[in-house]
């Protein structure tokens, strides 16, 4: 079926992309590419071995290793590793990790425009993307800006191989979520809708292998291929009720990033699917289930995924005000965004039940 409409608007940032087992051997070419000479290597603290391997590998072209990115991107160290950056005179940054690191670079490029290469090490997908989510003051909010894209992406099978089953399933839906949500977004294209049921398929037909064999190179290839083709539709639409709900629930509760995205992307789903069932049909398609909600729910149980938000920390005294927050400044919905609604929905989430359809 094709997905052709009169009109539309699509653009694609000019990224490279390099998929292959070692390829982050081959960060030293990338950095001459660019033209650059002094890379900055960032991580989070738990990845600083793989920081200083890398930094490592490089040599010469290293002059730095940053260590503190945290989760949804404090402005406070952002601001130090400016600092840091600028101390050390990098031309470039490497970033090494999940969402944390990625946010981290765009951060520092938003404010020094220094070219970034991204090595992935989960899938979250946010490296494909010119979006920086940024936490001030207990809020968060995010941006779209040229300079935050990264120009080089490695995606590396070896380095997700050791991934624990349980992040691998959680990074992987949180991935899922930026196609899923694509599907219906008001900014849709034909090629977004492509890239967004093909990375879903790829999940789909690859995760229960990696989750049942996790040094399987080929199906841990694929997943990262999911994550580019999800994190590349993210890159292309605006996003709506899911995402708000997640910063909502990560900047204004301290929520972890990915498994706050893997509780609720079946709740917004099947919400969505109210106003957007045939733009959500292929959801339902995929994993076998006529409601789409139930049939993410379905998937993430059978994965061992989260599914209750009180499991991640969230205090059911919160959902109140989760839910007037998420309703005060609401991002762009096919369905109507009602705070008894939200209230519902969370609710619903918190306790971990299935979604309402």
């Amino acid at each position: 079926m094709s997905h052709f409409t009169p009109s539309f608007a699509a653009h694609f940032a000019p990224v490279r992309v390099r998929f292959g087992a070692g390829v982050r051997r081959q960060v030293s070419e990338e950095i001459a590419r660019l033209g650059c000479k002094r890379a900055l290597v960032l991580s989070t603290p738990p990845q600083a071995d793989q920081a200083m391997e890398m930094a490592q590998d490089i040599g010469d072209l290293a002059v730095g290793v940053f260590t503190r990115a945290t989760m949804h991107t404090p402005v406070s160290v952002t601001e130090e590793a400016v600092a840091h950056a600028l101390s050390v005179r990098a031309d470039c940054l490497v970033s090494v990790g999940g969402g944390s690191t990625t946010g981290l670079g765009k951060a520092i490029a938003l404010r020094t425009d220094l070219p970034q290469i991204v090595v992935p090490t989960t899938y979250a997908g946010s490296e494909a993307t010119n979006i920086l989510g940024q936490t001030e003051n207990g809020i968060k909010t995010t941006l779209t800006d040229p300079r935050v894209q990264p120009e080089v992406i490695l995606y590396d099978a070896e380095l997700v191989r050791s991934l624990p089953a349980s992040l691998t399933v959680t990074s992987a839906l949180n991935a899922m979520a930026h196609a899923a949500e694509g599907l219906y977004a008001r900014d849709r294209n034909p090629v977004s809708t492509l890239l967004a049921i093909e990375g879903l398929e790829a999940f789909a037909e690859s995760l229960e292998k990696v989750v049942a064999s996790p040094g399987d190179l080929e199906a841990r290839g694929r997943t990262l291929y999911g994550a580019w083709l999800c994190g590349t539709v993210l890159g292309q639409v605006g996003m709506a009720l899911h995402h708000k709900l997640c910063h909502t629930l990560g900047g204004s509760f301290d929520l972890p990033h990915a498994e706050t995205h893997a509780v609720m992307l079946p709740h917004t789903i099947a919400f969505n699917a109210r106003a957007a069932a045939r733009e959500l049909e292929p959801v339902s398609r995929i994993f076998g289930n006529a409601h789409p909600g139930q049939g993410l729910f379905d998937f993430a149980r059978k994965l061992g995924g989260p599914l209750a938000l009180r499991d991640l920390g969230l205090k059911e005294a919160d959902l109140d005000k989760a839910a007037e927050i998420a309703t005060a400044k609401p991002y762009w919905n096919p369905q109507e965004v009602t705070k008894k609604d939200i209230a519902k929905l969370l609710g619903a989430a918190w306790r971990g039940d299935p979604p309402a359809f």
